[in-house]
């Protein structure tokens, strides 16, 4: 799991996170694109904005599985 002593400052102020393990492989844009973005450079993906629902939670849970790194983290 994500580390919060390494979390991306890009990340938005919430409960998930990314860290500095990403790899910038895509797989939680993909999986929800309405939470998570690449930076400028495509070194990293952050969250840009946090879920507020109960299924946009299920949804921002889903990237934690998806990531090959375990780059996304919940507080």
């Amino acid at each position: 799991m994500a580390d919060l002593k390494y979390k991306i400052p890009e990340n938005v102020i919430g409960d998930f996170f990314t860290d500095d393990q990403c790899i910038a492989c895509n797989a939680c844009i993909v999986e929800a694109p309405e939470f998570f973005k690449m930076d400028n450079d495509n070194i990293y993906a952050f969250v840009y904005k946090q879920p507020a629902t109960t299924q946009e939670i299920a949804k921002c849970h889903a990237t934690i599985d998806v990531c090959p790194v375990n780059a996304i983290g919940k507080i």
